[in-house]
C-alpha cells in the first residue's frame, strides 16, 4: 500500500497532471492538487480529496473511502462517503450523508438526508437512511428507476467462452 503522509510527497509523484498509483492507497494528509488521481487495480481511502478527477472504476479500483470528496468527475464502483461535490457520479453504489452534482448515474443509492443533483439521476433504487429527510430533488431533469441493469454484448471466442463456464462464471445468451 502507498501512504502519502504529505502534500509534498503527493506532489512529487504528479507526473503530466496525472497522480497514478497501482495498488491501494491512503492519504494521511487532505491533498488539494490540479490532477487527476488514477488507481490501477487497488483502493483509495482518504480524508479530504480535492482533484480535478477521480477515476477509479474503469482501472479496477473498488472502493473510495474519504470524508469529503470534491472532483469535477467520479467514476468507482462503489463510494462511501461523508459529502460528495461533483459535476458528474457514475458508480454501482453510493452511501453518503450528503450528495450534490450535476448527474447521478447509479445502480444503488443510500442517502442520509439530502440528495440533489442539478440534472438527473438514474439507479435502481435510492432510499433515505433518516426517517426526517428530503426527498431526491433533480432541478433540471428527472428521477429514473430503472428496472435492472443495462445489459452489455460482448463478442467472445468459443474458447474464451468454455473457459468462463469452466471457471463457475454464469453465461447468459
Amino acid at each position: 500500500m502507498k501512504i502519502y503522509k504529505t502534500q509534498r510527497e503527493v506532489e512529487k509523484d504528479i507526473k503530466n497532471g496525472v497522480l497514478a498509483i497501482e495498488g491501494d492507497v491512503k492519504f494521511e494528509c487532505s491533498i488539494s492538487i490540479c490532477a487527476s488521481i488514477k488507481v490501477t487495480a487497488g483502493n483509495i481511502n482518504a480524508r479530504n480529496i480535492n482533484a480535478r478527477n477521480i477515476d477509479a472504476r474503469n482501472i479496477n479500483a473498488r472502493n473510495i473511502n474519504a470524508w469529503n470528496i470534491d472532483a469535477r468527475n467520479i467514476n468507482a464502483w462503489n463510494i462511501d462517503a461523508r459529502n460528495i461535490n461533483a459535476w458528474d457520479i457514475n458508480a454501482r453504489d453510493i452511501n453518503a450523508e450528503d450528495i450534490n452534482a450535476r448527474n447521478i448515474n447509479a445502480r444503488n443509492i443510500l442517502y442520509y438526508a439530502f440528495c440533489g443533483v442539478y440534472n438527473s439521476i438514474k439507479c435502481l433504487s435510492i432510499k433515505a437512511e433518516r426517517e426526517s429527510h428530503s426527498e431526491p430533488v433533480c432541478l433540471d431533469g428527472k428521477l429514473e428507476i430503472k428496472d435492472e441493469e443495462e445489459k452489455v454484448t460482448i463478442k467472445i471466442s468459443k474458447k474464451s467462452l468454455e473457459a468462463l463456464k469452466e471457471s463457475g462464471i454464469e453465461i447468459v445468451e
